[in-house]
């Protein structure tokens, strides 16, 4: 990997109205510890401010429900679908605070993928299109996913209200920053994916028409934050159910990056299995094109947990900050041990297995 450039993850960074201490994020991690309510509980303020003690300068949550209809995807996942949800976030955000690192609220809308709401019994999907795979025993999935409804367009503008009303919960909760999940073949994900998303009107059609409702979230989002307040968008190729799908090429992500940079947004957050690698053929990362075409800054997430691969990917120019899951899991105070220069173990698998919780990852300790 040629020369180490570890400090660099160890510089300060503006990311909307937010200074990071350091460029290394925590990155969202479905961990279903939640009550069976979606309240975050004192574990999880534990949980999350353990990143923040260990040098982490950002810290994102797993992803949360954002409204009492279709949008929780697992059982016990907190949601900030209501004000007591809301307030049951306040410990947590001090928590992280605490310690002096920013904290961003994910924003999920599970879609197809949903396989536990306490809300509803079925599901809603840009088309009634059977998910691939199936679901996750580690989040208590079993079996196909369900066959899901085509969301009417009712329902499509009530999940987008959704959104802006938890971002403005997420705001009041304390949090520093919104991040709006449209990857990993969540309902965003699948109204941009070709094939999941076979709607014949404005929500349908070729790439830019399907990020339609990306967009109209985008935007809705960032009217009930105000101009302030950071915001940004997960984005992916691959998905939980999917892991190897790909986009129509490099075109088609000049395409979707260029159209996400005219949006309010103060960061991509670009996810891939292996974040350095390149994302067509020959073509660069797929970090590296969201940077180029979009103009944003680029938070880069994929098996960065080498130190020498994550730096080498702000001094590529490739992403401007990096998140970390696994190595994250592996030692909450990865950033201390690395300016330390102190070693780093492996990924123990046992941490998400049977169950990928809390209660789980600290038998195992």
């Amino acid at each position: 990997m040629g020369v180490d450039h570890t400090n660099t993850l160890f510089t300060p960074l503006e990311l909307g109205a937010l200074r990071l201490r350091n460029r290394v994020a925590v990155a969202p991690m479905t961990r279903v510890s939640a009550s069976a309510e979606g309240l975050p509980t004192a574990q999880m303020a534990d949980y999350y401010g353990s990143f923040a003690g260990g040098g982490f300068a950002l810290v994102t949550t797993e992803g949360v429900y954002t409204d009492e209809a279709w949008s929780q995807g697992y059982l016990f996942q907190p949601g900030l679908a209501n004000d007591e949800q809301r307030d049951a976030w306040r410990p947590v955000v001090d928590a992280v605070h605490q310690h002096g690192a920013v904290f961003i609220a994910q924003l999920m809308h599970a879609g197809a993928l949903s396989q536990g709401n306490r809300h509803r019994d079925d599901t809603r999907a840009p088309s009634a299109v059977r998910p691939k795979g199936t679901q996750m025993t580690f989040y208590r999935g079993d079996g196909q996913y369900p066959l899901p409804h085509a969301m009417s367009g009712a329902e499509i503008a009530q999940a987008v209200e959704g959104f802006a009303k938890a971002a403005q919960r997420a705001r009041a909760a304390g949090f520093d920053g919104v991040e709006i999940h449209g990857a990993n073949g969540y309902l965003l994900d699948q109204f941009l994916t070709e094939g999941v998303n076979g709607r014949q009107d404005g929500y349908g059609g070729a790439a830019l028409a399907r990020l339609r409702l990306i967009r109209e979230t985008v935007q809705a989002v960032r009217a009930a934050l105000g101009s302030d307040f950071t915001l940004g968008l997960r984005i992916s190729q691959g998905k939980v159910n999917d892991f190897v799908h790909k986009w129509l090429g490099e075109q088609e992500a000049a395409d979707i990056f260029g159209a996400l940079g005219g949006l309010p947004l103060d960061y991509l957050h670009v996810t891939e299995f292996e974040a350095w690698k390149p994302a067509f053929g020959d073509a660069p990362s797929l970090a590296a094109l969201a940077r180029r075409h979009s103009g944003l800054p680029v938070m880069a997430n994929g098996s960065l947990h080498d130190p020498a691969r994550a730096a080498a990917m702000l001094a590529d120019g490739a992403a401007d900050l990096v998140s970390l899951g696994r190595g994250a899991l592996t030692h909450a105070d990865w950033p201390n041990r690395v300016r330390a220069g102190l070693p780093l173990d492996d990924f123990d698998r046992g941490l998400l297995s049977p169950l990928a919780d809390l209660d789980n990852a600290e038998r195992r300790r």
